[in-house]
């Protein structure tokens, strides 16, 4: 009796990613059940962005997941495994770099981004979605910045700078000293959020905003986006920004 071999397992993608005219809808693929950002989701997100140059055809990006929760925080585990392998902390550090370079890259995509939340954003995930130009969550969404009680600095990708300029210093400092879990209606009420619907009008919302961008002079997008980011307090900063990845690499030795 022939037995006919199964067949292969397809290798994962990071990213899942679809075209739909001049909108890229972009969907983080967790591998693990508790949907943290690891370096294959962070490689393949900056090469991602950095291919966007040479479209210009792509004047919209949607980020969402397709997890249970939309991003619990980075693979810590990769960050120690890093350190473990390379006492001198240089590999650490250029693992912390990519966070940085992704947010980097996201700021200055000329596509406008929109962050299509659902579940848990926390840490680098709640970084990650602050450097998107619009955002929309469900109204079951929990924020946390939970880095100090972590015992790391909130650091990932030179985030604090932007989540200071979006939502302002003094609610930032509370929320990142205390680590509290906030929800999606103080979320919105403090800037983090655009939109607050329910889980079932999250993507109807998102196209609410979609359909009249894709209508809008590309040129004028990409220079509404240049004039707005000049008159962010962060973007004068982002010389400091580069000094995060060593301050969490040192604090994780």
């Amino acid at each position: 009796m022939n037995h006919i071999p199964a067949p292969p397992t397809p290798l994962r993608t990071a990213v899942d990613v679809e075209q739909d005219g001049p909108v890229l809808r972009v969907r983080l693929n967790p591998a693990q059940k508790d949907d943290v950002l690891d370096t294959a989701t962070l490689d393949e997100l900056i090469t991602l962005l950095d291919g966007l140059h040479e479209r210009p055809d792509v004047r919209i990006m949607v980020l969402s997941s397709m997890g249970q929760d939309f991003c619990t925080g980075a693979d810590r585990s990769e960050y120690l495994d890093a350190l473990a392998a390379d006492s001198t902390g240089s590999a650490l550090r250029r693992a912390a770099d990519k966070a940085h370079r992704l947010c980097q890259a996201l700021e200055n995509t000329h596509a406008v981004t929109i962050a299509q939340l659902h579940g848990r954003v926390i840490g680098a995930g709640l970084a990650l979605a602050a450097f998107c130009d619009l955002r929309a969550g469900a109204d079951t969404c929990q924020f946390r910045m939970p880095e100090v009680g972590l015992g790391l600095p909130p650091a990932w990708g030179g985030a604090i700078g932007r989540l200071i300029s979006e939502a302002g210093v003094a609610r930032i400092r509370e929320l990142a000293l205390t680590c509290e879990i906030f929800d999606a209606p103080t979320a919105h009420h403090i800037g983090l959020l655009h939109k607050v619907v329910p889980p079932g009008q999250l993507a109807r919302a998102v196209d609410a905003w979609t359909r009249p961008l894709a209508r809008r002079s590309p040129e004028n997008l990409v220079l509404t986006k240049r004039v707005l980011a000049s008159y962010t307090p962060a973007h004068g900063a982002g010389g400091v920004s580069l000094l995060d990845s060593h301050l969490l690499s040192n604090a994780l030795r």
